[in-house]
């Protein structure tokens, strides 16, 4: 009779018919001498002192939870131009692209670039991207990254070498950024 390992619990009764017997609860007789069997041995009896392995889905990594859904992935030496982007959770370039896209997060490699259009939730960005960018949660550029252009972005980090230039504003709608600004001027006029 094959001992089940995983599934079965201490207090269970084997579905089998198998009636336990003096070394465990399913049957298996115990050791005449201790270290007789191979620690793991499909023979070696269950302790109700000893946790038994349980069989558990690996964890998934840090980065895998952000993307999963639908992704696109740009390799090295092509170039993506003049399309539309829409319902892509994580975009990944690597080599070239001139598009417009509206997604979740954009993922630009070292030798990756972008140039157009792109309101998104998170920017990651070690290449080069151009345009209007609107990152509604954070835009994130790294030491060999650089942004130019109109950018808009909730949070913003910069590692050091880092670079970024353009129309920068806080704040990921252009409406709300002037109000503020023609606030703050008429502060300062009433002080």
């Amino acid at each position: 009779m094959a001992t089940p390992f995983f599934g079965k619990r201490e207090n269970e009764i084997p579905t089998s018919g198998a009636r336990p017997g003096p070394g465990n609860s399913y049957g298996a007789a115990s050791p005449a001498a201790p270290g007789s069997l191979h620690a793991g041995s499909p023979a070696a009896p269950a302790s109700p002192n000893v946790a038994r392995p349980q069989m558990l889905e690996p964890a998934p990594a840090a980065g895998q939870e952000r993307e999963s859904g639908s992704k696109l992935t740009v390799g090295p030496n092509i170039k993506l131009k003049g399309v539309e982007i829409t319902d892509c959770d994580t975009l990944v370039v690597e080599g070239l692209v001139e598009a417009t896209m509206n997604s979740r997060v954009i993922q630009i490699a070292e030798q990756g670039a972008f140039k157009g259009s792109a309101e998104i939730e998170i920017a990651e960005i070690r290449g080069e991207f151009n345009g209007n960018l609107v990152a509604r949660q954070k835009l994130v550029i790294y030491a060999t990254g650089k942004v130019t252009g109109t950018i808009r972005y909730g949070k913003l980090v910069v590692e050091e070498g880092g670079q970024i230039s353009g129309d920068i504003v806080f704040g990921t709608q252009a409406g709300n950024s002037k109000p503020a600004a023609v606030l703050n001027k008429s502060g300062l006029q009433a002080a």
